[in-house]
């Protein structure tokens, strides 16, 4: 079975036939959970359709810390059932689902305290390590180890000898996550899924009580259709009550949002061979490695303004350098920031006022007959996430409704992925590519390399790097467009690539090389190229001018200075 683009046909084919018929499921939302649902309802033989308001992953699933992982700080907690579930998603992404996307990585944890600490964090990760195993698969990575200062040093020479006693080295797992959300769209495109982006519920269809579809404006085009379902998901994450005040009445469910900011930095300003994770007065903070950067991240205080793009203050830059800072020998300062990004988490409100005490587990409410909501959670469990929202719908249908398999169904591009990665040289010489250019587009794209490579077969100019972001090659830019459902030059440099935060012009010195690469396909004129520029570069200016405010109040009075190149209105509840 082939993998099913996403182009500018294939969108609008999926709102004609949206429109056309009474489909089994429609799910709001495109992010990781929404994806998710599409994809598990697809595979059990259901009718469904996804509607995203923006580019799919643009919200958390693009934001995220970029982690496959149980959380260590949940075990502290003693909410063994959660780290337990999300280790063994963990092993089942990495070594079944998306073992093209989702790879092992090392973190190193100082110690600072000479007596108890070790046998503590020991005992901690020996747990860690033990409810990683599940059934039918290995635990996927290397089990903990003990370091004295010394060795610990000749891991991670950066750190400063005075910070810290000893150090533990344990394993997680990490992905590209806006990419894998987009992954999962196309696979379930590919088992019969509509998808749709740039395409905005703006209200519900209603038949009594009951909920029997939505009303779609599609906001590329300016039409409104209505799109029949016997059943509808929210997936809509920190949107949950927005979508939820559209049907009207009490919710079920109420979300708050917690804002987690981190910073990229070019891999040489920190000298390790190993990620970093350190303990914070709240949390924890993280130095993962990312190709040839690190993120370092993240924060995490409560988040009550614009949802759409959540603004990183001068205090939460400092506050991350600081405590990055307590442990390295030479410390970062601003000028080694290329990259700054925030996220929401979508966490269920409890008694606490503390966003970092409020809960990670989901819930599936019925608020309505024929509306299914799914929120809270964390990225690694979202397949389990899905599979309960799946099993909801199922209990509202009159019909049949086969169990969850996307336990056994890879996503787009992993089947095959490890002969051909092993088969890499070959490969390389064939495409006249060299093998590390053929390395990163395998993990990028596994087996759909092919697709890559097909595009420099008929254009050998798109063979090339990207001029000012060499990382990437300009014809994975005309494939973002073609086969991956970009629509405009900010889903491209932020979201199908990350030149938006791993360049320290921000994707400024690409915007037209890659605005004229995807015009083509799009069907862009000269004037919207210019727009789409145009529009990019205050979107970065904006982002960069609010990092320089000290209150989350005057950052995202800035950042809000720079509008969408497609406006998304803010959902207005029946009265």
């Amino acid at each position: 079975m082939g993998t099913t683009r996403l182009g500018p046909a294939e969108r609008s084919a999926a709102l004609a036939e949206m429109a056309a018929r009474e489909l089994d499921l429609v799910v709001v939302g495109g992010g990781v959970v929404g994806a998710g649902v599409a994809l598990d309802a697809a595979t059990r033989g259901l009718d469904v359709g996804l509607l995203e308001a923006r580019d799919f992953a643009s919200g958390t699933s693009s934001r995220s810390s970029k982690l496959i992982h149980g959380g260590l700080r949940y075990l502290e907690q003693l909410n063994f059932d959660l780290v337990r579930e999300a280790l063994q998603e963990r092993a089942l992404l990495m070594q079944r689902v998306a073992p093209h996307l989702v790879r092992p990585v090392p973190f190193l944890l100082p110690l600072t305290h000479l007596a108890w600490e070790r046998p503590y964090v020991g005992a901690g990760l020996a747990l860690y390590d033990s409810l990683g195993f599940s059934f039918g698969f290995t635990r996927g990575v290397p089990g903990h180890r003990h370091l004295s200062r010394q060795r610990a040093l000749r891991l991670v020479p950066a750190l400063r000898r005075s910070a810290f006693t000893g150090a533990v080295q344990y394993w997680d797992a990490q992905v590209d996550d806006a990419r894998y959300v987009m992954t999962m769209l196309r696979t379930a495109a590919s088992y019969g899924a509509h998808v749709a982006s740039r395409a905005q519920v703006v209200g519900f269809l209603r038949e009594g009580e009951r909920v029997t579809g939505v009303r779609v404006r599609d906001l590329e085009g300016g039409a409104e259709i209505d799109v029949h379902a016997r059943q509808v998901v929210n997936a809509t994450g920190v949107w949950t009550d927005d979508i939820q005040g559209l049907v009207g009445g009490r919710g079920q469910i109420h979300v708050r949002a917690s804002k987690g900011v981190h910073l990229v930095v070019p891999r040489d300003r920190i000298h390790s061979h190993t990620g970093i994770i350190l303990r914070t007065e709240k949390s924890v903070l993280f130095v993962i490695p990312w190709g040839r950067h690190w993120i370092i991240g993240t924060t995490d205080t409560e988040w009550s303004l614009d949802k759409a793009h959540p603004a990183a203050s001068r205090s939460d830059i400092d506050y991350v350098l600081d405590h990055v800072n307590a442990v390295l020998a030479v410390p970062l300062t601003r000028d080694d920031v290329e990259g700054v990004y925030a996220g929401l988490r979508p966490l269920l409100a409890g008694e606490s006022d503390e966003t970092s005490k409020l809960s990670r587990e989901h819930v599936v409410a019925h608020p309505v007959p024929g509306l299914v909501m799914i929120a809270g959670g964390k990225y690694t469990t979202y397949r389990v996430m899905a599979r309960d929202a799946v099993d909801a719908v199922a209990h509202g249908l009159d019909q049949r409704v086969p169990p969850s398999c996307t336990d056994r169904v890879p996503l787009a591009g992993a089947e095959g992925h490890q002969a051909l990665w092993n088969s890499r040289h070959r490969l390389a010489k064939s495409a006249g590519l060299h093998v590390a250019r053929i390395e990163h587009l395998l993990q990028r794209y596994g087996t759909l390399i092919e697709e890559v490579l097909a595009l420099i077969e008929d254009d050998p100019t798109l063979a090339g790097p990207l001029a000012g972001a060499d990382d990437y090659l300009r014809a994975e830019i005309v494939y973002a467009a073609t086969h991956e459902g970009a629509r405009h030059l900010d889903d491209v440099l932020a979201r199908r690539t990350h030149i938006s935060i791993e360049t320290f012009h921000r994707g400024l010195a690409v915007a037209q090389e890659a605005a004229e690469l995807v015009a083509g396909p799009l069907g862009w004129d000269d004037d919207q190229i210019d727009r789409e520029v145009s529009y990019y570069t205050k979107r970065v200016e904006a982002e960069r001018a609010s990092q320089e405010e000290d209150t989350d109040h005057e950052a995202d009075a800035i950042r809000l200075g720079a509008p969408e190149i497609v406006p998304v209105d803010t959902p207005v509840p029946p009265s």
